[in-house]
Formats: C-alpha cells, sequence, structure tokens
C-alpha cells in the first residue's frame, strides 16, 4: 500500500465562466475532481483565529474550498508539513 504524503496533495484550479454579472463553477465527479464526491460540508461563522479540525484522515479522498474569505490549511504526513494558503473559490486543495 502506497504511503500517502503531502506531496501527494495539489492545488486544482477549477474552471471559471464569468463576466460582468458573476461568475459560476461547476464541479463533476471524474472531470475536475478526480473522484466521485460522496459527502459535502462546509463550515462557516468561524471566528477569526480559530481552528477547526486537528484529526487525521488517513483513508480519505476529499477537496477542501474556500467558498467565501479564506483560511490555511496544513497537511502533516508524520514526516513531512506543508500549508496552503486558500482564499479564492475556484481553487481546491
Amino acid at each position: 500500500m502506497h504511503r500517502v504524503s503531502v506531496f501527494d496533495c495539489s492545488l486544482i484550479y477549477l474552471p471559471q465562466i464569468g463576466d460582468r454579472n458573476g461568475h459560476i463553477t461547476s464541479v463533476n465527479n471524474g472531470f475536475e475532481i478526480p473522484f466521485d464526491v460522496k459527502r459535502v460540508f462546509y463550515l462557516y461563522d468561524i471566528p477569526g483565529g480559530e481552528s477547526r479540525g486537528a484529526h487525521a484522515h488517513k483513508n480519505l479522498e476529499q477537496i477542501i474550498i474556500a467558498g467565501s474569505g479564506g483560511f490555511d490549511v496544513t497537511i502533516d504526513d508524520g514526516k513531512n508539513r506543508k500549508t496552503f494558503s486558500l482564499n479564492r473559490s475556484y481553487i481546491g486543495l
């Protein structure tokens, strides 16, 4: 079994369609997202400086997108640590 590392994680740039009236991004299983989406959850109203998560997902594929505002995501595989700043609604991790 392949040991997952921080280097297996990357940014995904999602397609944007837009004009002066706004933008829309479509996300499809197996296309923009390289796996099937089985569940969607979102966080909101988190005060600045607070932390969420702080737990491990060992056998999971997921994409994280900042729908509004921005936040940092720190990935730690036990050997390496990498932090991504997510602050665009068309970029997922």
